[in-house]
This record gives C-alpha cells, structure tokens and sequence, in this order.
C-alpha cells in the first residue's frame, strides 16, 4: 500500500522518538541508577535545520556544506487543502562558512546554489548562483552543567541579491528573489540528561526577516510576471520558529528531528504590460499570506568531535498557500 509524505514523516518521527527513549545500552540490575553520559563523549553534527546558539572559539574555522533536493507534490490551498503541481527536482547547494572573531563574536557568509530539473525542456538553462547570505552572531549567555541557563546568542543575517530574479529565459532560471533581506535572530541551545543518562540537546531558534520593498522587476521573473512587464515587487516579511531535538544515542550515532514553523506575508506587484502599438496595460497584485511547518527527521554520524555527516528528509506537514514539499538533504560538517 503507497502511503502519504505525512504519513512516512510521522512514522520516522515516531521511530526517532521510540529510539530516544530505548536503553542506549544494557541497563543493568533492576533499580541499578545509569551512570549519566559525559558531555566529551557526545559528538555532534547537528539538526538539519536549526542553526547552533553556539559561537566558535577564537581563530576557529568551521565548514558545513549541505546538498539537497526538494521536490514539491501539492499546492496548499487557503484551507490546506493539497492540490497536484507539475512534477521537477529543486536542486541546491549551500555552504555555511564561520570564523570565529572572538569567543563571543562569529561571522561568516553562506554561499548558494541552485537548479532546477524538470520534464518537458523546462529546466534550468544552467546551475545558477542564489542569494549570498553574511552574518554576525553573539553569543551573551553560555550552558553550564547542572545550571538552568541555556547558550543565547543574538544573530544578524544579511542576505544579498546575487541570483538572477527577473529577465529570465525561463522561470526556472530564477535563483533569487532580488531583494536585500535583513534577518534578525534569537538562537537558544541546552542540554538535558534522560533517564537512561545519554544527552539530550535542544535548540529552539527564533528568527524574523525583512525584505527590501521597491524590487525592480521586468520581463519574466520569480514573482510570476511574464514577458514585457516593467514594475516593482515588495516581497513580504517571513517568521520561523523551529524546535530541534538531538538524541546521543551513542558517542558517534545521533539521532536528531527539527519542528520548523514558518509565516510568510503578502507580497505586492504593481506595474504594466507593454502592449503592441504602444501604451502599456496596468497589472497589480497580492498574494495571500501562508504559512507551513515542516518536519525533518534525521541520523547523525560523527567520526569525531570535529568532524560528521548528517542524512536527513524535510517533509511539509501542513499548511496553507504554500507548496508543499519533500525534501532530502545530506551534510558535513568540519571543524578546522
């Protein structure tokens, strides 16, 4: 029997959870206490989506390349409603790069790629550059064993207009949206020891960003336009909350799930059609808000504590005015 994206995310969620709370290990005698993990006998990688509250030590370089593949299969209408899409492959790359400026003090930028396959000769003419990111993060509180304080830190993330958006041969050559997009965040990480005594991390991570409004836009674009349109887009503003788990099942093995709450604004076009013989065509309009939680269960593997890969799936839940989507994702991490 073929079952549902929901229904596969649900089962890997729920199996995620079952191991989480399984014996790592032969417990011992009935009423024998576990002797609690120590913190240096977990290696991490990370969730596939929550961004660490952690900042890296001075001087430190640290490499994340993520590889991945979304694929859309419905388009969620104002009630949720699925409705089917035409089928492609979103593929992208995209690469975090951090340097530790002072213990407290991380920067670093995020490069991307992008290309898109599908049937019927419209696919991406080439793989394109997207929207460069640069970042700052600070870190004002850090995680101490046996304390109620967990790791802030504060993060400023500058996104840069560096993938074609508009004057596309094809609307699957776009790779950006054209806007300059200012992120604020709040990052937050703790650790938990479960009665097994093997660690638990969280993060929760909190994050707003703000598009630039007046996106001059012509011809064919990502905002839907087609040829010989001439006008400007104001993309709206977006929020994520995203609530990550990491289970150390063992010192290398992590078991890992992100719960990833997404709200997007209205984004308004105005402008005009060229028309043949001269004087042009008025064109506005708004798209709806939407909104969409995606669910990413993942396995971790480390050789040690600088170095792992991380497989994982990104699964639309539910939502509405949005496309759904899954997504496979594979990544390595390097501490230099």
């Amino acid at each position: 029997m073929e079952h549902s994206p929901h229904a596969r995310v649900a089962l890997l969620c729920a199996l995620t959870l079952a191991a989480a709370r399984a014996p790592a290990s032969d417990p011992g005698p009935v009423g024998t206490p576990s002797v609690p993990q120590a913190g240096s006998d977990a290696w991490w990688t990370g969730p596939l989506l929550a961004p660490s509250a952690a900042t890296l030590p001075s001087g430190q370089l640290y490499v994340e390349p993520y590889l991945f593949d979304s694929r859309p299969y419905a388009r969620l209408d104002a009630s949720g409603r699925p409705h089917s899409v035409p089928h492609e492959d979103d593929l992208g790359s995209l690469t975090y790069l951090n340097y530790g400026i002072t213990d407290r003090l991380t920067a670093g930028v995020i490069p991307r790629v992008a290309y898109v396959w599908a049937p019927d000769g419209a696919s991406s003419t080439r793989p394109a550059a997207g929207d460069m990111s640069v970042q700052a993060q600070y870190r004002i509180t850090q995680f101490e064993p046996g304390s109620l304080t967990p790791t802030f830190s504060l993060n400023l993330q500058e996104s840069l207009p560096a993938g074609r958006y508009d004057r596309l041969e094809r609307p699957s050559d776009g790779s950006g949206s054209g806007a300059w997009t200012t992120t604020l965040g709040a990052y937050f990480q703790s650790y938990f020891w479960m009665p097994d005594g093997r660690i638990l991390r969280s993060r929760l991570d909190l994050s707003y960003a703000l598009p630039d409004h007046g996106v001059p836009v012509n011809g064919e674009s990502v905002y839907g336009t087609s040829g010989g349109f001439h006008g400007w887009a104001n993309p709206g503003d977006s929020a994520v909350v995203d609530l990550a788990f990491e289970y150390s099942a063992t010192r290398s093995w992590v078991l890992a799930c992100d719960f990833w709450l997404e709200w997007d604004g209205r984004t308004r076009i105005a402008g005009s059609y060229a028309l043949r013989g001269g004087g042009a065509n008025p064109y506005f309009s708004v798209s709806s808000a939407g909104g969409e939680l995606f669910v990413a269960p993942a396995l971790e593997y480390n050789w040690s504590n600088r170095a792992g890969v991380i497989f994982g799936v990104r699964v639309t839940a539910a939502g509405r005015n949005e496309i759904a989507s899954v997504t496979p994702v594979a990544a390595f991490s390097y501490f230099l």
